[in-house]
């Protein structure tokens, strides 16, 4: 039997307009990614219930924290910036009991724009509340007129990001104005912008699997090696699947699979050529 990873999805949640109902979705890039890289997405409406959310987790392999509107910084004791356009709170109390129960189980976890945000803040880091005060020489990290808008990014030598994308100019999809300021000591820096501003971030705990990317690889401004980054997190799920079934693994990139195999050991997955990747993913 071929097996797969279950890879939940936060949904996001918009009240009710006009006559339309509220209603939870989700932009497709997102489980489109997730596919792509060989998993099954699992989108998660907003629960109240602990309980309930701890039922969907022990079913789910990971989890990808999707982006969106931003964090209100009253729940974290700062006062609220002028710029702050605060997700449905509905939608941020699930959130935010979400990723506790995922940290608290160790599960392989990508966050993705304001989902690495409240990873860090979850684990005591804090954050920008509007890059154009804090930093008012960072480049422009979001244009409003521009929804594919790019910047460049550094990635840190030695981490798994870099090991990822490899030598040469990178640009990632960028929409945001706030940003990581203090990172919480789990995690450790993987990426910048060329301005100094933290774009991405990972786990440096031995027993967890976790990334975090300021920009947005799902988005349609994003390249196919940008897309790459999703092949990370399937790493850790593929041993587990290649336990229940050897052999049954989907491909991942060359560049991904010689990361995990720094990372991880030699034969942790099953490799393919960065060619097969990017013809899938076009």
């Amino acid at each position: 039997m071929h097996y797969k990873p279950l890879i939940g999805l936060n949904a996001d949640y918009r009240v009710s307009q006009n006559e339309t109902p509220d209603f939870s979705y989700l932009a497709a890039g997102y489980a489109d990614c997730i596919l792509k890289a060989g998993g099954i997405p699992v989108v998660v409406p907003p629960l109240e219930e602990v309980e309930d959310i701890d039922c969907v987790l022990d079913n789910l392999h990971g989890f990808v924290l999707i982006g969106g509107q931003d964090l209100d910084p009253n729940r974290d004791g700062f006062m609220r910036h002028p710029s702050v356009r605060p997700m449905n709170p509905r939608r941020e109390i699930f959130d935010r009991l979400l990723v506790a129960r995922i940290i608290k189980r160790r599960m392989p976890v990508y966050g993705i724009g304001v989902g690495m945000q409240l990873l860090n803040i979850s684990l005591g880091g804090n954050l920008y509340l509007h890059l154009p005060e804090d930093m008012p020489n960072a480049v422009p990290h979001k244009d409003p007129l521009d929804p594919g808008h790019r910047h460049g990014l550094e990635a840190v030598p030695g981490t798994l990001l870099e090991e990822v994308y490899g030598d040469g100019e990178i640009r990632v999809s960028s929409m945001h104005h706030m940003a990581l300021d203090e990172v919480a000591e789990q995690f450790m820096v993987s990426a910048y912008s060329p301005d100094g501003v933290i774009e991405a971030i990972e786990s440096n705990q031995e027993d967890w699997f976790a990334i975090g990317t300021q920009f947005h690889p799902e988005t349609p401004a994003a390249t196919a090696l940008d897309a790459a980054v999703a092949y990370c997190q399937g790493t850790p799920l593929r041993n587990e699947i290649e336990a229940r079934d050897p052999g049954k693994l989907e491909h991942v990139t060359e560049r991904a699979a010689q990361a995990i195999a720094a990372r991880f050991g030699d034969g942790a997955v099953e490799g393919a050529t960065s060619g097969d990747v990017i013809t899938a993913m076009r």
